[in-house]
């Protein structure tokens, strides 16, 4: 199976203070590798992670998102992603569901395209997330304790 790293999970790895929820989701990670599972780290949650913790000026957060992108098999931002996103923008939105405003760039779909494009070796691919809602309406997505 193969596992994408949404940037709820994402952010919570790369807490430094080694809070509960940190710890356990970094254990979390440790043992589906164990099991082998395939983690992937989407360009673009790192991208939306990276983005705040350089706002917030948490250099440390930035090292340790680093790490995890060495760690990991990191998933670029790739031409048929993109054309995949804007494939799920528009169908959701001709469907009356958009995901989000119309003028925002839309990382949900993002995600939610490699996801799609990741699974087509025929591999059951998986989003690990904290906020289930948007992303479900196009992949398999579930909050990442659930995933076992």
């Amino acid at each position: 199976m193969i596992v994408l790293l949404d940037s709820g999970p994402l952010g919570i790895l790369t807490n430094p203070k080694g809070s509960p929820v940190t710890v356990e989701c970094r254990i979390w990670v440790r043992s589906l590798l164990l099991k082998g599972y395939k983690i992937k780290l989407p360009e673009i949650a790192d991208y939306e992670v990276r983005r705040e913790l350089l706002r917030a000026n948490k250099v440390t957060g930035v090292q340790r998102l680093d790490d995890w992108k060495e760690r990991l098999e990191y998933l670029p931002i790739t031409t048929p992603v993109i054309l995949k996103a804007a494939e799920l923008w528009a169908t959701s939105r001709q469907a009356g569901m958009p995901t989000a405003d119309p003028k925002e760039l839309d990382g949900d779909v993002i995600l939610a395209a490699q996801a799609i494009l990741a699974g087509e070796g025929g591999e059951d691919v998986v989003i690990a997330t904290t906020n289930v809602g948007h992303l479900s309406r196009f992949v398999d997505a579930r909050e990442w304790p659930d995933i076992q």
